[in-house]
C-alpha cells in the first residue's frame, strides 16, 4: 500500500507547489538582487522570510548568470569570530565550483589572516573555514572586502542573504561590530546585502532608527500576512493534487482560524487533510483546529507562566477587544494598577514576542496562543 505524502509543509523552506502568493515580494526581491540593491526584510517570525529569500535568490540567478547568492544563519552565532569565518566560509563556496578552487581562493584572497582549511564530509561542495582571530580579531576587513574582491576578480555579482541577523545583539559590542559592517559593505560596488530576520522589534530599532549605523543602508521590504484568497485557492490546490476536495467555506475557516498566518495555514491545513478521506469540510477543520490546540496547549501553559499579573492583565483586556486600555475605567476593570504599566507590559510582550506592532495596530505574533488565551485559559 502507498503512503501518500502530505501536501502541506511548514517548518521547513517552502518551494514549488509548497509556495503560495508573494508575487510583489519576489518580483521585487528579484530586481533588487539582479540590480546589487541592498534589502532588508522586515516582519514576524514563520511568515516566511526564508523561503521567500529563497525563491528570490533561485529566480535571480537564472536570469542573470553572473549573479551568485550566499546565504549564512546567524541562529547559532553568538561571536565575531564565528560570524567572520561563516561568512568566508559561505562566500568562497558561492563562488567556487569545486573544492580545489575554493582553497586556492582561501589561500589567495585571505592571505594576511592565514587560514585553516578543511574538508567537510562532502569534499565536493563543503570547505570549512577558520582563522587564528587572536592575532587579526581587531581587523577583519580582510573578510568583509572578501566578497567584493572575489566577484571583481572573477567578474561576478554576489548577493549575500543574512538570516536573524539581530543575533548581532548578543555580540560583544554590538554597536560597533555593525559600525565595521557598514563601514566596509557602503563601498562595495559588485556585492548586496539582504539582511532579516525574526524578531520585528529589534530589526525595526537597528534598520529605522536614525543613531543606528544600518539606518537608511537599503531597501525596506515590510511583509504582510497572505491574503485569504490565495490561501484559499492553495488549500484547494493542494487537496486536489492528492485527489481529495476541500469545500470553499472549510478553506475561508483555515484561514480565519490562523488569522492568515502562513505557518499555522500550512499546519492546520496538514491536519484538516490527514482527517479527510474524500472532502474536508467545516467540521473536520473545527477538530483538526482543536487537536491543533490541544496540542500546543503545553507549551502555551509554558509560555504563559513566564509572564506578570500585570501583562495577562493586559492581554485579556486586549483580547476582549478594549480599545483604550489605559482609560481609568478599563484598568479598573481588568486589573491594571496604572496607565504606566499599561506601556511597560505592552513594551515586554512586544519585546518577547508575545504581540507585534504594525505600525501601531498591536496584535498576537501567534493567534493559536491568543485563541488559547481567550478561549481556554481566561475563560
Amino acid at each position: 500500500m502507498r503512503i501518500m505524502e502530505t501536501p502541506f509543509i511548514f517548518g521547513k523552506i517552502a518551494t514549488e507547489k509548497n509556495f503560495t502568493d508573494r508575487e510583489v515580494e519576489t518580483t521585487c526581491l528579484v530586481q533588487n538582487f539582479t540590480s546589487l540593491t541592498n534589502t532588508i526584510i522586515i516582519s514576524p517570525r514563520r511568515w516566511g522570510k526564508s523561503s521567500l529569500v529563497n525563491r528570490a535568490a533561485k529566480a535571480a540567478m537564472e536570469q542573470d548568470a553572473s549573479l551568485r547568492v550566499c546565504h549564512i544563519d546567524l541562529f547559532n552565532v553568538r561571536s565575531e569570530a564565528h560570524f567572520y569565518s561563516l561568512l568566508a566560509q559561505k562566500v568562497i563556496a558561492a563562488t567556487s565550483s569545486k573544492w580545489e578552487e575554493a582553497v586556492e581562493n582561501a589561500k589567495n584572497f585571505l592571505s594576511r589572516l592565514v587560514p585553516r582549511i578543511s574538508i567537510g564530509t562532502d569534499p565536493a561542495n563543503e570547505v570549512l573555514i577558520d582563522f587564528d582571530w587572536d592575532a587579526e580579531k581587531h581587523d577583519p576587513d580582510e573578510v568583509l572586502d572578501l566578497a567584493e574582491k572575489l566577484a571583481e576578480k572573477k567578474g561576478l555579482k554576489i548577493v549575500i542573504c543574512v538570516d536573524e541577523f539581530q543575533n548581532i545583539a548578543e555580540f560583544t559590542d554590538p554597536d560597533y561590530f555593525q559600525k565595521q559592517l557598514r563601514a566596509r559593505w557602503q563601498r562595495h560596488q559588485h556585492v548586496a546585502y539582504c539582511l532579516y530576520g525574526s524578531k520585528r522589534h529589534m530589526m525595526t530599532e537597528v534598520f529605522t532608527n536614525a543613531s543606528k549605523p544600518f539606518y537608511k543602508f537599503g531597501n525596506l521590504l515590510f511583509l504582510n500576512k497572505i491574503s485569504t484568497p490565495y490561501l484559499v485557492k492553495f488549500f484547494q490546490d493542494r487537496f486536489a493534487d492528492t485527489g481529495k476536495t476541500i469545500r470553499e467555506d472549510a478553506a475561508n475557516l483555515i484561514a480565519e482560524l490562523v488569522d492568515n498566518h502562513p505557518y499555522y495555514a500550512q499546519q492546520l491545513a496538514q491536519q484538516s487533510w490527514l482527517r479527510t478521506t474524500d472532502e474536508c469540510t467545516v467540521t473536520i477543520v473545527r477538530a483538526a483546529h482543536a487537536a491543533l490546540v490541544e496540542q500546543l496547549s503545553l507549551l502555551f501553559v509554558t509560555i504563559t507562566e513566564t509572564l506578570t499579573t500585570q501583562q495577562l492583565n493586559y492581554l485579556r483586556a486586549l483580547l476582549a477587544g478594549e480599545k483604550a486600555i489605559s482609560s481609568t475605567e478599563t484598568m479598573h476593570r481588568y486589573q491594571i494598577s496604572s496607565s504606566t504599566s499599561v506601556a511597560r507590559s505592552k513594551a515586554a510582550l512586544i519585546k518577547n514576542d508575545i504581540l507585534d506592532n504594525n505600525a501601531g495596530k498591536i496584535s498576537f505574533q501567534d493567534p493559536i496562543y491568543a485563541y488559547w488565551l481567550k478561549n481556554e485559559y481566561f475563560v
